[in-house]
């Protein structure tokens, strides 16, 4: 018997849901998941040349933050019941302690997602997630490009303000923190040619 796509039921996860299941053991930390709108998304692999860029923007903004805000690597951001991403870099809020939650749309100053073989999903589905949920700066650094893409002001699923910057100076909105691109692109993978 076929099935078709009405007939098929779907779950959908809620993040309470997720973390009862983590806290049972039901997940792995090399499983790399998040919860995107009810869904559990396998995270893709992270290729060295990611994992530089995201290993040199945590050194460098830790260094800016001096102690005024606080550089979560590859950690959960609760933007609603239903969505738990794992952005690649978030620079949140300093608070005493989150009381056992994960930072909120109104604690973050900033979001990094460093994109390679993500590309679509990236502009597809994380961005518009993120402007729904009020994330105010979002970068993402396009490794394939050599670029970083900002975009600032959400409105419904979408922002209204979008730069590309191939060179030069790109400084947050909301935080004092600055990235000049060629200095970032050129000290990851060491300015080699990409195939």
């Amino acid at each position: 018997m076929a099935v078709s796509e009405e007939t098929v039921q779907r779950h959908r996860w809620t993040v309470a849901e997720i973390h009862r299941f983590i806290e049972r053991g039901a997940f792995r930390p090399e499983d790399r998941l998040e919860l995107i709108e009810g869904e559990l998304i396998d995270m893709a692999p992270i290729g060295p040349e990611h994992a530089e860029c995201v290993d040199e923007l945590n050194e460098r903004f830790t260094v800016q933050a001096q102690r005024r805000f606080r550089v979560r690597v590859q950690n959960p951001i609760t933007l609603s019941d239903a969505s738990e991403p794992q952005p690649d870099i978030a620079l949140v809020r300093r608070q005493p302690a989150l009381q056992g939650q994960h930072p909120s749309p109104e604690d973050v100053l900033l979001l990094i997602e460093v994109s390679d073989t993500t590309g679509d999903y990236d502009h597809n589905v994380k961005l518009p997630l993120y402007a729904r949920s009020g994330i105010s700066e979002v970068w993402l650094i396009d490794l394939r490009q050599r670029a970083i893409e900002v975009y600032r002001n959400p409105k419904d699923d979408q922002y209204t303000d979008t730069v590309i910057y191939s060179q030069g100076e790109v400084s947050a909105q909301w935080v004092s923190v600055a990235v000049y691109v060629e200095d970032l692109f050129s000290s990851i993978g060491n300015g080699r040619d990409r195939k």
